[in-house]
C-alpha cells in the first residue's frame, strides 16, 4: 500500500493560478506576465503493481532522458530533474525571446523490498517508465487452506 499524501496548499494554489492563467490567455492571449510559482512543478505518477514488479510511470513532457534522476535509498524511490525552455519569436515590429525553468522531485516509499541490483528505468516520448522486481519473499504466494 502507498502512503496517504498530507495535503499541500501551495499545489492546491498552483493550480488555482493554473487555472486563472489558461482562463486569461484565452481572453487577452499568451500572458506575458511571469507565473507566481513557475520555479518548481510536479509530473503525474502512476504507480501499479503485479505479483512480479512494481511499477512506476512519471509523465515529464518537454524533458530528455540527462535532465532526469531516479535513485532507491532504502525503501523511498526518488524522481528528480530540472524543465528548461527557451521559446523565440520574431516578425516585422517585433522580437520576443522567453525562458524558463523548474525544477520537481517525487518520493515515494515503497510498499516492499526490491531487488535493487535488477531496477530498471526507461524514457520513451515524454515518459519515464521505472521497473521494480521483487524478491522472492515479497512475492505473494497462493496457500490453499482446508476447510474443515
Amino acid at each position: 500500500m502507498m502512503d496517504l499524501i498530507p495535503w499541500s496548499p501551495q499545489k492546491e494554489l498552483t493550480s488555482l493560478r493554473k487555472e486563472m492563467d489558461n482562463l486569461l490567455n484565452r481572453f487577452f492571449g499568451e500572458s506575458r506576465f511571469p507565473s507566481l510559482f513557475s520555479q518548481e512543478w510536479s509530473p503525474a505518477v502512476d504507480i501499479s503493481e503485479t505479483d512480479e514488479c512494481i511499477y512506476v510511470k512519471a509523465e515529464l513532457p518537454g524533458l530528455e532522458a540527462k535532465d532526469i534522476d531516479v535513485s532507491l535509498v532504502g525503501d523511498r524511490l526518488t524522481i528528480k530533474g530540472e524543465k528548461t525552455k527557451e521559446a523565440e519569436k520574431k516578425g516585422e515590429h517585433f522580437h520576443s525571446i522567453e525562458r524558463y525553468s523548474g525544477s520537481f522531485q517525487r518520493s515515494f516509499r515503497l510498499p516492499s523490498t526490491v531487488q535493487m541490483e535488477k531496477i530498471e528505468a526507461t524514457f520513451e516520448k515524454g515518459i519515464l517508465t521505472v521497473v521494480l522486481p521483487k524478491t522472492e519473499e515479497a512475492k505473494s504466494k497462493e496457500i490453499k487452506i482446508t476447510v474443515k
